[in-house]
C-alpha cells in the first residue's frame, strides 16, 4: 500500500472506531436503564415452578441488563481494535510513530484508554465505568477529528527516540488517570446514594456495581500505578528531551508548567491517603482535580496558549 492509502484507510478505521465507541456507550446506558428497578444481589427465582416457567419482570430486566453489558463491553473491545489499525495505518503513512500531533495523540491516547479499561475489566470487573470510559473516548475521538491534519515529516524537535519513550509514557498514565478519575466520579455518586437512600428503595444499576468504599480502593490503586509513570514520563523524560532539543532541561514553558501542577495535584493525593488517611470525598474531588489538569495540559495549553510546544497542534 502507498502512504495515501495508508492515510485513507487510517481515516476510515478511526472514523468507524468512533461509531462503535459511541455504539458501546449506548449499550452501557441501557444497560443501566434495563436495570432501573433491580434490586441488588437479588436471588431472582421464576414465578412457577419448572425449567417452563415464565421469567418475572425483575428477572427479566436484570437478564436485558446484562446482555447489554455484554454488548458493551464487546463493542469497547472491537472499537479499540479498529482504532489500533487506524494509529498503526497512521504511523505507516507518515512513517513514524503515530503520535506528532494532537489529533494523533487523541486517537493513540483514547486507544490506550480503551486497553487499559479492557485490561482491567479482565481483572478487576470494572465494567461500571464503562459509560464513562466509552463516552469520553467518543467525545476525544470526535473532538480529535475537528483538529484533523494530514500526516508528515515531524518538526525538528521532535526527531528523537525521547518522542516514543515520553509520549507512550504520558498516554500509559493518562489513560489510567481516565480510570481513576471515572472510578472518583462513581464512587461520588454512590456515596451520596449510600448515605441518603433507605434500604428498601435502593434498586438500579447504581445498587449492583460494588460499594463506595471498593470503588474507591480501585481509584486509589489505579491512581498509585499512574503516578510513577507520569513521574518518568514529565519530570524525567520530558526534560531528558528538553536538554536535546532546545539545551536546556526545564524553561518553564506552559506545557511544563501544567505538567507540573499536574504532579503536584496527583501528589498530594496520594500523599494524604497514605499520610493522613484521606479517603472518600475529599481524596475524590483531589483527584478529579488532577484529571482536569491533565485535559487542560493537554487540550487547552495545545488550543489557547503559545509555547515552544505549539507545533503539537
Amino acid at each position: 500500500m502507498t502512504a495515501a492509502q495508508y492515510e485513507q484507510f487510517s481515516n476510515y478505521a478511526v472514523a468507524s472506531a468512533t461509531g462503535i465507541l459511541a455504539l458501546a456507550f449506548v449499550a452501557y446506558v441501557a444497560q443501566w436503564g434495563f436495570a432501573r428497578k433491580v434490586a441488588p444481589e437479588r436471588e431472582l427465582v421464576s414465578a412457577g415452578s419448572g425449567q417452563d416457567a415464565p421469567a418475572s419482570d425483575e428477572e427479566t430486566a436484570a437478564e436485558r441488563s446484562d446482555v447489554a453489558g455484554g454488548i458493551g463491553f464487546s463493542l469497547t473491545a472491537l472499537a479499540g481494535v479498529v482504532l489500533l489499525a487506524g494509529v498503526v495505518s497512521r504511523g505507516l503513512s507518515a512513517e513514524r510513530v503515530p503520535w506528532g500531533n494532537m489529533y494523533e495523540f487523541g486517537c493513540a491516547a483514547t486507544l490506550m484508554a480503551v486497553a487499559a479499561y479492557v485490561v482491567l475489566v479482565k481483572m478487576w470487573a470494572i465494567d461500571w465505568v464503562g459509560p464513562i470510559i466509552t463516552g469520553f473516548g467518543t467525545v476525544v475521538l470526535g473532538l480529535s477529528a475537528l483538529v484533523f491534519v494530514p500526516p508528515g515529516p515531524l518538526v525538528p524537535a521532535l526527531h528523537s527516540y525521547w518522542l516514543v519513550i515520553h509520549v507512550l509514557g504520558a498516554m500509559i498514565a493518562g489513560a489510567a488517570f481516565l480510570v481513576g478519575a471515572a472510578a472518583s466520579v462513581l464512587y461520588l455518586v454512590k456515596a451520596r446514594a449510600e448515605r441518603n437512600t433507605a434500604e428498601d428503595e435502593r434498586v438500579g444499576f447504581l445498587w449492583r456495581i460494588p460499594s463506595s468504599a471498593k470503588i474507591d480502593q480501585v481509584a486509589y490503586r489505579v491512581h498509585a500505578f499512574a503516578f510513577p509513570i507520569w513521574t518518568f514520563a514529565a519530570l524525567i523524560a520530558g526534560p531528558i528531551w528538553a536538554q536535546y532539543a532546545w539545551g536546556r532541561y526545564w524553561g518553564w514553558d506552559p506545557k511544563e508548567v501544567w505538567a507540573f501542577i499536574t504532579w503536584v495535584v496527583y501528589a498530594g493525593y496520594l500523599h494524604a491517603r497514605a499520610t493522613a488517611g484521606w479517603k472518600g470525598k475529599a481524596a475524590a474531588i483531589i483527584a478529579l482535580i488532577g484529571f482536569a489538569t491533565f485535559v487542560f495540559n493537554f487540550v487547552g495549553i495545545n488550543l489557547f496558549v503559545s509555547g515552544m510546544h505549539s507545533y503539537a497542534k
